[in-house]
């Protein structure tokens, strides 16, 4: 498996993957644009980046083996997200590389705000030595107010409650049992954190939502001389606004380590404003950081491409090595049933429901499991780039919607998968599916709502038909007559007399006479075979 690092990252995470001999690593010297980029990626199954290589939707186009991309750090701006997922292409992170090293900045940056320690400086390094120039003011009983409480906005929080400072969190995700623990308070309505703080830093990524929200209506908010660091994305920031705030005396004070157009410009007006503090995007930049993210990006497309693990992915939910341990044998499964439907339901679904039953609800994580019967089902398309990444979306692009519920309801199985499919608002076909002895030896045992048992794998031929002497030696006898050889039979009925269902596990498609002879017999109806 080709892995390509296209950006300068950690020696030891590069040392990390060329140890394992699956991998053939391929370390670019330079940065490559998009046009050069493309004859290289066409066999890449992992691609590795920071901040500077784009990958784009045309990038992953031209490279059909792609499987993850991995970011040595924490915003992905620089991968086409969106394409990646129609594509089933993981996109991994690694934010916990420079969650410390950010962090410190940040306090940096507040404690220079403060001080004013870089004009301080550039005034001593000019010759002069002006004292009352520099007045500032102490963290120490000020209000900090920290838009965004994940791993960095936490360890900021530390930090500024070690300082003596009361800090107030804005975070749509943050529960009051978390900010508690974390000694911070948390508010709902992100104008109050705008009224109360005296400081402000920003941890947020940028989104639609967070795009431009530090603008001229959120700085009329906020307290006079209130001031702001962010360490986070340039793009958060409405610059116009803060030089406007700035002038004004809103805002006494901005640092800022990210811009919306890096590099920023030389005639840019925060170069030249005497209350700003600006560093070159040095969020990530300590040896430490450059370690562990090349180290832990290394990690990540590892685990991913030889086990399944699946850590830090912006569009894939988590699912550690133990977790996938315990889904494992429920990911065959599902998949099974889902491409056993597929073949029988009709063209249009509109919803598909899973019922986790048994041993089976009480699964850490039953995402994974849901994806696998989900790529089953949607295999029946012959979609390209279909896989576990992308089902979900491209479910939702097809009009079906996807339900999930653990069952308290007794089972006859001690493990229970069932999945219906519903078309028209009503339900189509559906299987219930568990183990015989083992979690490697799965079964599908009841299709249609009739009791069953079928190994799913090779050719199925199911039936219904009158419950009469000699059904089964007929079709035998048709099935022989024609070189098809039965591995094994499920019967059952529901009276004696009555309506039975016939599964055959065959090895080989029974060809078209025999199917057509079947139907023109009046006591068989609904044949089907499908191929597992």
């Amino acid at each position: 498996m080709k892995i390509i690092v296209c950006d300068p990252v950690s020696p030891k995470g590069i040392a990390l993957l060329r140890r394992r001999p699956e991998f053939e690593v391929q370390v670019l010297d330079k940065r490559l644009a998009e046009v050069d980029l493309l004859p290289v990626v066409a066999d890449a199954v992992a691609l590795v980046v920071r901040s500077e290589t784009k990958i784009t939707r045309k990038v992953m186009e031209t490279a059909p083996k792609l499987r993850v991309v991995g970011r040595a750090g924490v915003g992905v701006d620089n991968v086409d997200v969106d394409a990646a997922t129609e594509r089933g292409v993981v996109v991994m992170n690694t934010p916990g590389g420079n969650t410390i090293t950010t962090a410190e900045l940040t306090f940096a940056m507040l404690l220079s705000l403060a001080r004013k320690v870089p004009q301080a400086h550039g005034t001593m390094v000019a010759g002069r030595w002006d004292r009352k120039a520099f007045q500032g003011v102490e963290l120490a009983g000020k209000t900090l107010g920290v838009l965004g409480m994940g791993r960095i906005g936490g360890e900021v929080a530390k930090r500024a409650t070690a300082f003596g400072m009361r800090v107030i969190a804005y975070d749509p995700f943050l529960n009051e049992a978390r900010a508690r623990a974390m000694g911070v308070e948390v508010v709902s309505d992100v104008d109050v954190l705008y009224r109360e703080a005296d400081f402000i830093t920003v941890h947020m990524p940028a989104t639609e939502q967070t795009r431009g929200m530090l603008n001229a209506a959120a700085f009329a908010k906020m307290k006079p001389g209130v001031r702001l660091v962010n360490c986070a994305r340039g793009e958060i920031v409405a610059d116009p606004d803060l030089l406007a705030a700035l002038d004004s005396g809103k805002v006494a004070a901005a640092a800022l380590d990210v811009f919306v157009t890096e590099p920023l410009a030389v005639d840019h007006p925060f170069r030249k404003h005497p209350a700003v503090t600006l560093t070159p995007h040095l969020g990530a930049s300590t040896a430490e950081a450059q370690e562990k993210c090349g180290i832990e990006v290394a990690e990540v497309i590892t685990n991913y491409l030889l086990t399944g693990e699946v850590r830090n992915a912006v569009n894939l939910p988590h699912i550690d090595a133990k977790t996938y341990e315990q889904v494992r044998p429920y990911l065959a499964l599902g998949g099974k049933l889902g491409r056993f439907l597929g073949q029988l339901a009709p063209a249009q679904v509109d919803r598909i429901y899973v019922t986790y039953g048994g041993k089976a609800r009480e699964l850490p994580n039953t995402d994974p499991v849901t994806r696998a019967i989900l790529e089953g089902f949607l295999s029946r398309a012959g979609m390209e780039h279909l896989n576990n990444v992308n089902v979900r979306s491209v479910a939702s692009t097809l009009g079906i919607s996807v339900e999930e519920k653990r069952s308290d309801e007794p089972v006859t199985f001690n493990e229970w998968l069932h999945v219906q499919v519903f078309s028209g608002g009503e339900k189509a076909v559906s299987a219930g599916g568990t183990f015989f002895g083992s979690p490697d030896n799965p079964r599908i045992v009841r299709v249609f709502s009739m009791p069953t048992e079928i190994i799913p794998s090779g050719v199925v031929f199911m039936m219904n038909n009158k419950d009469r002497p000699g059904m089964v030696g007929h079709v035998g006898t048709l099935m022989g007559r024609h070189n098809v050889n039965i591995a094994s039979m499920s019967l059952s009925r529901d009276v004696e007399g009555g309506q039975a269902f016939t599964v055959l596990n065959l090895d080989s498609v029974p060809p078209a006479e025999v199917m057509d002879q079947l139907r023109r017999d009046p006591d068989i109806s609904n044949l089907h075979v499908v191929t597992l």
